[in-house]
């Protein structure tokens, strides 16, 4: 598998990016990233980023968002809304279908998941559980969210991981989701979340050993990057469509 350690200062060239590439594979046009790909990145400043459907109203503390300067954008995959910013890494992998017999929502998550999982109790030597449908969580408490965008023949797994982050920062930006797994009850996030006991580069080397990304990434569609950020992540009308 291809690996990427890529970081752009803008946040809307980061959501930009994953399309991109998966657009790439699914059309062939790059054949260095064929086959798929692990893309790691960690932004520098605070943004918040909604799913898909989600409604800003209903997710973001849009006020508190705009006190603070933190942006609110919007990403092409599902889930619920999430605040990124230092000490959070985010992966993204992008994954042939049919060869890792990930045909559906669920098989995908599986299959991503349980190996993360079992990562993450391998260098924390701590128990480690899928709650809901795509969280990761230790001692019940939530520190990874993941999502999915799929093609016809390759699909997007991205998500985060919280290692060194400022969860004050969820609890003013985010409101108490609407749509809410069981395992979560009713706690407030600083009651939900917690932060992984490792660093980022212990993680980055579990992942890359995990996924077996031992091959750069060659050339990058960053032109497209770019028009996808005009023409979607940039703009206000699609942050704001719901």
């Amino acid at each position: 598998m291809k690996y990427l350690d890529l970081t752009f200062a803008e946040p809307a060239r980061n959501l930009a990016c994953d399309e991109a590439l998966l657009e790439a594979c699914e059309h062939e046009s790059n054949e260095s990233i064929d086959g798929g790909l692990l893309r790691v990145w960690q932004p520098e400043n605070y943004f918040v980023v909604l799913g898909h459907s989600n409604r800003v109203a209903a997710e973001a503390n849009a006020a508190a968002c705009a006190a603070a300067k933190i942006p609110i954008l919007r990403r092409a995959s599902g889930g619920g809304a999430v605040v990124l910013g230092p000490g959070c890494l985010n992966y993204s992998l992008i994954l042939d279908s049919e060869a890792h017999e990930i045909k559906n929502i669920v098989t995908a998550f599986h299959y991503v998941l349980e190996r993360h999982r079992h990562l993450i109790e391998t260098l924390t030597g701590r128990e480690v559980s899928i709650g809901g449908v795509s969280d990761l969580t230790v001692g019940g408490r939530k520190f990874s969210g993941n999502a999915q965008y799929r093609k016809s023949r390759y699909v997007l797994v991205h998500g985060t991981f919280l290692v060194n982050f400022e969860l004050a920062v969820i609890e003013r930006c985010l409101r108490l989701p609407p749509k809410r797994p069981e395992y979560r009850d009713h706690r407030p996030h600083l009651e939900f979340v917690a932060n992984l006991d490792l660093t980022a580069r212990q993680l980055l080397s579990g992942l890359r050993e995990v996924w077996q990304a031992d091959t750069d990434c060659g050339a990058l569609p960053l032109s497209r990057v770019g028009v996808l950020a005009r023409q979607r992540y940039e703009r206000a009308d699609w942050s704001n469509k719901f």
